[in-house]
């Protein structure tokens, strides 16, 4: 590294420009694969060719092609970052670091979420100065999305999304020593798609040796669809463009297009004979595989940390004003759009909260649906270490209704809850000021885990059912 302001690091791809400030060093829109364009746009991610010179490292890089994603009332713009800013080389990732020298720091890699249709490391959310000053070195990582990423095609290996953050991993093997990162000590950590992507990791055979511990924030271990399910979005998809659903012919469709046509797959009814929709009609991608992650074979090689929040469903409903106006007949709805048995599941959730409101019922089912019935399932099968959390700390944002709805951990996983920005009537975080304690304690756990694989309390054990409980 040189300079005063402008370090540069050399990664094996070729020398990298960055920026210092009083946190550490910052380098962004680093390519791990070359572009996605042309015959790569829905192949298999293959390595960069390099580049001589330095490469600016400076500003961020394009994004992969997305829709605008609209939450009602909600400001969720620090979580969905710019969208789609144009450009064929978005395979990127962004790195913090205390400083690119030679030492062997714990390296974290967060797999940002979105539904598997939007997202990016320029989200102001994921900006890492907090573990760079914490001596952590963090690499955020950008991956196709949507029809690109995730639509299964002839002719196209399946999750290609998936595969893109594996060929990240295999980067940060090999590079992110010159940025003083230890590649023997690699955290994968996601939250919603991104924790369903690292739950896919953790049952991917590609992956062993590639990352020591995972964190899966709100994510799920039964999120992906089946073949059949992911067939049936392909053929919506295919009819929308007017198209065969072959790689060769999706290829001719300009990446506009192919976002212009998600709308059109949003109906598409993925209730079979042996599963429900593990999203709930809330995106039309996911991971597809013939045995969820919680099902496969899990290594015990491999530390998780894994937790959701309390009030996950309110996200999908208090911002569009649906949780006030819920009756009996949208809860009945979305236990049939989830369970196998809905009166059963709506007899049952009565029963344990008989002073819940339909809109507190609605939202239960949804955050079960989503991520915590998932999530149990993939803890009861770990063979290995587990730490788990929950997190109770309620956003005043919505009028006070918001709560602890998906995503509103994650200000407090980077220490950044105290940001201007995350604040106000539709702020991620409410008009009240979050507790200063809280995001201190909830990110020293995530670099003590990664530093030593001890977030600060014990294993989840059969006769010690442990829970780290966060807020509330």
């Amino acid at each position: 590294m040189s300079g005063t302001r402008h370090p540069i690091a050399h990664p094996p791809p070729g020398a990298v420009r960055g920026t210092r400030d009083r946190f550490g060093e910052r380098y962004r829109a680093i390519p791990y694969a070359a572009a996605p364009a042309g015959g790569l746009r829905f192949a298999e991610p293959v390595p960069h060719p390099g580049w001589s010179g330095v490469r600016d490292g400076t500003r961020p890089s394009p994004t992969a092609p997305q829709p605008v994603r609209d939450f009602g009332r909600l400001d969720l713009s620090p979580y969905f970052g710019p969208g789609w800013v144009r450009g064929d080389e978005y395979l990127t990732v962004d790195v913090r670091t205390p400083a690119a020298d030679d030492g062997k720091r714990p390296v974290m890699v967060f797999v940002h979420g979105g539904g598997f249709v939007t997202g990016s490391t320029a989200a102001a959310l994921y900006d890492g100065r907090a573990f760079a000053r914490d001596g952590v070195v963090l690499v955020t990582v950008n991956y196709r999305l949507g029809i690109p990423g995730f639509l299964v095609l002839d002719g196209a290996p399946d999750n290609r999304g998936l595969l893109d953050v594996l060929a990240a991993l295999r980067w940060v093997r090999d590079a992110i020593g010159s940025f003083g990162g230890d590649p023997g000590n690699v955290t994968v950590f996601g939250q919603s798609a991104g924790a369903t992507l690292t739950a896919g990791l953790l049952a991917a055979p590609a992956a062993k040796g590639l990352f020591r511990r995972a964190i899966m924030q709100s994510g799920s271990g039964t999120g992906a669809f089946t073949p059949e399910q992911a067939r049936r979005v392909t053929s919506a998809a295919a009819a929308a463009l007017g198209t065969e659903p072959t790689a060769a012919a999706f290829a001719e469709i300009p990446d506009a297009r192919l976002v212009a046509a998600m709308p059109a797959l949003s109906g598409v009814d993925l209730r079979t004979a042996t599963a429900t929709d593990p999203l709930a009609g809330l995106s039309p991608f996911s991971l597809v595989l013939p045995v969820q992650p919680a099902d496969a074979p899990l290594g015990g090689d491999v530390d998780l940390l894994i937790g959701t929040t309390t009030e996950e469903g309110n996200l999908y409903l208090v911002p569009q004003g649906k949780f006030e106006n819920s009756t009996d007949a949208d809860v009945l709805a979305v236990a049939a759009a989830t369970r196998a048995d809905p009166e059963a599941a709506v007899a049952a959730l009565r029963a344990s909260r008989p002073d819940a409101s339909p809109g507190e019922l609605r939202s239960a089912l949804l955050g079960d649906a989503l991520f915590g019935a998932g999530s149990a399932r993939l803890i009861a099968a770990r063979t290995g270490r587990t730490h788990v959390y929950s997190f109770a700390h309620r956003s005043t944002a919505l009028d006070g209704r918001l709560g602890a709805a998906h995503t509103v951990e994650l200000p407090f996983v980077f220490d950044l809850a105290g940001e201007p920005w995350l604040h106000g009537e539709t702020g991620l975080l409410g008009p009240d000021p979050a507790p200063p304690a809280l995001a201190t304690r909830m990110h020293a756990a995530w670099v003590g885990f990664a530093t030593s694989g001890d977030p600060g309390w014990a294993p989840r054990t059969p006769e010690r059912p442990a829970v780290e409980v966060f807020g509330g």
